[in-house]
């Protein structure tokens, strides 16, 4: 635990970056209207997503869910649907969770003190801060990773970004400094953010564009990409897996997760590859015995922890103990995460 920059005069950032930020903020389509809905909604969706990728996720999922009311109704699977493809599905769950939250214990209407936002299923200290901040005007600070890497260059701070205490020592840094309630606390709160994605940026940054340049203590010695510091990563666990596109006459057979990665999304019935396991084995302990595997593919998806390598099959049988769609209806009407998605190229490359 280091933590020693408190020498660093924060109180000269506001200013300038204010300026920056009015004069270069990008077009957002959630930042247009800044309602607490479409704010926590884009903040929950930006979680381990690229901004690009989020855009016409956000648009859809406004257009079919306008409201937390719309939301707490939605039926699951329509609302996995909506999500499929942006990955961490407990993240959807979640929001449905706090929106039934909102309609029936705040009657429709969203808290603005972190306090009781922090109430909220899925909303951390982050969360929290970012609503309140930039869809409510409040002095809240919301350290994520670019706010992290900004801060941390800023001030040339070495300490680790997991060091448990040190999230809480730059909220309180910032609390110091912010500005008063209201669109200045709001532009703030986003002018960080803003910084650490266009011009901030882990590798490369644009340091000849931003407007903290001249007090910046990593920028004057030329060490900024070594800010800010983090332990290194455990090797990601790798699982085998068995995928199997089960087709009958009646469709393709899906089933929902039970347990591990992915649980509670629809998937093509799998099973881990253990050794000595085969592809033939795993399909007569589904009560399957007279089928024909038609072709096979390797496919690969990496999680947060977990690299899957995964061995597909495409099954010809006449019934299986699944549930069966076409691929039409797999394709309008069930959500299926990117890590199965991607194996329909088996059945389509080889039709």
């Amino acid at each position: 635990m280091l933590i020693k920059t408190d020498d660093f005069a924060l109180e000269c950032v506001p200013a300038p970056l204010l300026l920056w930020y009015r004069a270069h903020k990008r077009d957002l389509p959630w930042r247009r209207s800044g309602a607490p809905y479409t704010t926590w909604l884009s903040e929950i969706m930006l979680q381990q997503t690229r901004v690009e990728a989020v855009k016409g996720y956000f648009e859809r999922f406004v257009a079919a869910l306008p409201d937390v009311y719309a939301l707490a109704a939605c039926e699951e699977d329509r609302l996995m649907k909506l999500w499929e493809g942006l990955g961490y599905y407990s993240r959807a769950r979640n929001l449905q969770k706090a929106a039934r939250q909102i309609v029936e214990e705040y009657g429709g209407v969203f808290p603005s003190e972190p306090k009781e936002l922090k109430r909220l299923a899925g909303v951390g200290d982050y969360t929290a801060g970012a609503i309140a901040s930039i869809a409510f005007g409040k002095r809240a600070p919301a350290v994520d990773g670019n706010v992290f890497r900004v801060l941390s260059r800023l001030m040339k701070n070495p300490t680790p970004i997991d060091e448990p205490k040190y999230r809480e020592y730059l909220e309180n840094r910032l609390l110091a400094v912010y500005p008063s309630e209201g669109e200045d606390s709001s532009d703030f709160t986003q002018s960080l953010m803003e910084l650490g994605a266009l011009v901030c940026k882990p590798t490369s940054p644009a340091c000849y564009a931003c407007p903290l340049k001249g007090v910046c203590r990593a920028e004057k010695d030329g060490t900024q990409t070594e800010y800010p510091v983090k332990k290194e990563k455990p090797p990601k666990r790798e699982e085998r897996l068995f995928v199997f596109l089960i087709e009958t006459p009646q469709g393709i057979c899906v089933r929902k997760r039970e347990k591990g990665v992915l649980k509670g999304v629809y998937e093509f019935p799998s099973v881990i590859a253990e050794v000595g396991l085969t592809p033939e084995n795993a399909l007569k302990e589904w009560g399957m015995s007279e089928f024909t595997l038609c072709a096979e593919r390797k496919y690969t998806h990496i999680f947060t922890h977990i690299r899957w390598e995964m061995l597909a099959y495409h099954v010809a049988v006449e019934n299986a103990p699944f549930e069966r769609y076409t691929l039409a209806e797999l394709e309008e009407k069930i959500s299926l995460p990117t890590a199965f998605r991607q194996c329909l190229t088996l059945i389509k490359n080889h039709d």
